[in-house]
């Protein structure tokens, strides 16, 4: 029996139609960027995920969720932790092309833990 690779939890803010997606995926990943969005942004911590959703998300599309889940950690060295703002304001900057295999990278579902309306 192989030995579980370690695994850091990232959280992502997301509105309804983002959500749905995921849903359609069986919780598993993250849908295709959009022309205009060259970067998927997932976030190191659920404060900042959650003043996202809740401040950005319902004002824009009524709802607003957060989103918890797990990957790789070996896999995630190669995205350098991205300081966007305060000390917290923490996240990755994971390019739209490299989507997919950030994906196969995610470990268990995608969860949602919070909702904003």
């Amino acid at each position: 029996m192989s030995a579980q690779r370690p695994t850091t939890t990232l959280w992502r803010p997301t509105g309804p139609v983002e959500l749905e997606l995921v849903r359609e995926s069986g919780w598993r990943t993250w849908p295709p960027r959009l022309p205009e969005q060259p970067i998927f942004y997932p976030v190191l911590n659920e404060e900042y995920a959650v003043r996202i959703a809740r401040d950005w998300n319902v004002k824009h599309s009524g709802v607003g969720y957060v989103t918890r889940f797990e990957v790789d950690t070996e896999f995630l060295r190669r995205y350098p932790v991205q300081q966007a703002g305060g000390r917290t304001i923490l996240e990755l900057w994971v390019p739209a092309e490299e989507l997919d295999e950030f994906n196969a990278h995610i470990v268990g579902e995608i969860e949602v833990i919070h909702e904003f309306r």
